[in-house]
């Protein structure tokens, strides 16, 4: 893999990228390109923001041309962006795999839909995908989360981040970071990076248990779960339900388990460290994380470290 771009400067150029659902609120919008003007950051502004295409922000074209630099978001062009920030997530950005699609060099941020893109950039050989907050998400993170993002731009340290131990040891490797819905309809693409000795961490949203479930059991099957060298566990935001079993529509607690019970579950066996409860995910408090680079986890003391 390349290494990671260089660090941003005050005065570098932000483009907005609407890769995946339509956007419907510009305030949150407007809200998040104001923190990263506070950085030093100029922003360009998007030619359409509440462009629509169905439920996707514009056509497969018009998205692709948002990556590539087009004005007005249809053809490559123009000079390129030192980082690309996604407005928001839903679906959509995996759709712009279907074609070859030579991202460019630089800093690529976003995080649940966008996962396709950061994966694909990763699976590329390229340095610079962050799973972070999104534009729209931005000025709602914590001071902290904000911070974090802020100096991973620009080249500071990170702090370690604490969960809940799940399963002891400690390993290191290459970080990845994902939704776990959207990375799992990657396998067998050509855009799935390298699982082997990888620290892996993974979060969800609006997914019952036995999907869930259904999910982590596909990755077993096909080997995926079994190459890592950890797993970390972010949130999995609206995850336990009252539906129970497929099937069931009484409900009672002892015929459904927890999201956390599939997890254990799902996740005990591998002889790995796990560690759970990492601030990532749906939520305030979206710790940023650079994918690709050395990361430790501790499954006794429950830290996931950046070794850079």
């Amino acid at each position: 893999m390349t290494g990671q771009p260089a660090p941003l400067r005050r005065g570098d150029r932000v483009r907005l990228v609407a890769a995946s659902s339509a956007l419907d609120d510009l305030e949150r919008l407007q809200n998040g390109i104001a923190v990263l003007e506070g950085w030093g950051l100029e922003v360009e502004a998007h030619p359409a923001p509440l462009r629509r295409w169905g439920y996707l922000a514009g056509t497969d074209r018009e998205r692709r041309g948002d990556l590539l630099g087009g004005s007005p978001g249809l053809e490559p062009g123009g000079e390129p962006a030192a980082l690309l920030a996604c407005m928001r997530g839903g679906w959509g950005a995996a759709r712009l795999l279907e074609q070859p699609l030579a991202l460019p060099a630089g800093w690529l941020l976003g995080f649940s839909d966008v996962t396709s893109l950061l994966w694909a950039q990763l699976a590329r050989g390229l340095g610079g995908a962050i799973h972070g907050p999104l534009v729209t998400s931005l000025a709602t993170e914590p001071e902290w989360s904000c911070q974090r993002l802020r100096d991973l731009l620009f080249g500071h340290p990170l702090a370690d981040l604490q969960g809940v131990g799940w399963s002891g040891g400690t390993a290191s490797g290459p970080l990845l970071a994902g939704n776990l819905t959207v990375a799992t309809h990657l396998l067998g693409t050509g855009h799935w990076p390298d699982l082997r000795g990888a620290i892996l961490v993974l979060e969800d949203v609006g997914e019952a248990p036995y999907r869930l479930d259904r999910l982590l059991t596909h990755w077993r099957l096909c080997g995926a779960l079994q190459q890592l060298a950890g797993i970390g566990l972010g949130r999995f935001t609206d995850c336990d339900d009252s539906d129970g079993e497929p099937g069931d529509t009484r409900g009672e607690p002892a015929r459904r388990f927890t999201a956390e019970q599939v997890l254990r579950d799902r996740t005990a066996d591998l002889g790995i460290p796990v560690v759970a409860g990492l601030p990532v995910g749906h939520g305030p408090g979206n710790a940023a994380l650079p994918l690709g680079v050395r990361a430790r986890l501790d499954g006794q003391r429950g830290l996931l470290q950046i070794l850079g």
